[in-house]
Protein backbone atom coordinates (compact mmCIF):
# COMPACT_ATOMS: atom_id res chain seq x y z
CA UNK A 1 0.00 0.00 0.00
CA UNK A 2 1.23 3.48 -0.84
CA UNK A 3 0.19 6.42 1.33
CA UNK A 4 0.56 10.18 1.05
CA UNK A 5 -0.53 13.25 2.99
CA UNK A 6 -0.60 16.73 1.47
CA UNK A 7 -1.19 20.12 3.11
CA UNK A 8 -2.34 22.88 0.78
CA UNK A 9 -1.07 26.43 1.26
CA UNK A 10 -4.60 27.30 2.42
CA UNK A 11 -4.35 24.74 5.25
CA UNK A 12 -6.48 21.82 4.03
CA UNK A 13 -4.93 18.40 4.59
CA UNK A 14 -5.60 15.51 2.21
CA UNK A 15 -4.77 11.84 2.67
CA UNK A 16 -4.36 9.27 -0.09
CA UNK A 17 -4.00 5.48 -0.03
CA UNK A 18 -3.72 3.07 -2.95
CA UNK A 19 -2.70 -0.51 -3.58
CA UNK A 20 0.75 -0.99 -5.02
CA UNK A 21 3.91 1.06 -4.96
CA UNK A 22 2.70 4.12 -6.86
CA UNK A 23 3.74 7.09 -4.76
CA UNK A 24 2.50 9.50 -7.43
CA UNK A 25 -0.97 7.92 -7.44
CA UNK A 26 -1.20 8.23 -3.64
CA UNK A 27 -0.12 11.88 -3.89
CA UNK A 28 -2.81 12.63 -6.50
CA UNK A 29 -5.46 10.96 -4.34
CA UNK A 30 -4.33 13.10 -1.38
CA UNK A 31 -4.46 16.21 -3.58
CA UNK A 32 -8.04 15.39 -4.66
CA UNK A 33 -8.96 14.86 -1.02
CA UNK A 34 -7.49 18.22 0.03
CA UNK A 35 -9.00 20.13 -2.91
CA UNK A 36 -12.45 18.63 -2.33
CA UNK A 37 -12.48 20.29 1.09
CA UNK A 38 -12.45 23.74 -0.52
CA UNK A 39 -15.96 24.83 -1.54
CA UNK A 40 -14.76 26.49 -4.76
CA UNK A 41 -13.11 23.24 -5.95
CA UNK A 42 -15.61 20.70 -4.64
CA UNK A 43 -17.73 20.49 -7.84
CA UNK A 44 -14.68 20.37 -10.14
CA UNK A 45 -13.10 17.55 -8.15
CA UNK A 46 -16.40 15.63 -8.10
CA UNK A 47 -16.69 15.95 -11.91
CA UNK A 48 -13.11 14.81 -12.41
CA UNK A 49 -13.55 11.82 -10.11
CA UNK A 50 -16.79 10.87 -11.90
CA UNK A 51 -14.89 10.87 -15.20
CA UNK A 52 -12.14 8.71 -13.71
CA UNK A 53 -14.73 6.27 -12.31
CA UNK A 54 -16.47 6.00 -15.70
CA UNK A 55 -13.16 5.20 -17.40
CA UNK A 56 -12.33 2.59 -14.75
CA UNK A 57 -15.78 0.99 -15.11
CA UNK A 58 -15.40 0.86 -18.90
CA UNK A 59 -11.99 -0.85 -18.52
CA UNK A 60 -13.51 -3.35 -16.05
CA UNK A 61 -16.33 -4.15 -18.50
CA UNK A 62 -13.81 -4.68 -21.31
CA UNK A 63 -11.83 -7.07 -19.11
CA UNK A 64 -15.01 -8.99 -18.24
CA UNK A 65 -15.97 -9.25 -21.93
CA UNK A 66 -12.50 -10.58 -22.86
CA UNK A 67 -12.71 -13.16 -20.06
CA UNK A 68 -16.26 -14.18 -21.04
CA UNK A 69 -15.11 -14.86 -24.61
CA UNK A 70 -12.74 -17.56 -23.34
CA UNK A 71 -15.15 -19.18 -20.88
CA UNK A 72 -15.55 -22.95 -21.19
CA UNK A 73 -18.54 -24.81 -19.81
CA UNK A 74 -18.07 -28.40 -18.68
CA UNK A 75 -20.81 -30.97 -18.27
CA UNK A 76 -20.94 -34.63 -17.31
CA UNK A 77 -22.15 -37.23 -19.79
CA UNK A 78 -23.89 -40.31 -18.48
CA UNK A 79 -22.60 -43.58 -19.92
CA UNK A 80 -25.23 -46.31 -20.01
CA UNK A 81 -27.73 -47.26 -17.32
CA UNK A 82 -25.61 -48.45 -14.45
Amino acid sequence: VSRATIRLASGEIGHGHCLGLSRRKAELIALFDALSQRPEHEAKVADLLATICEARDAADRADEERAAATRVEFFTMVRGDE
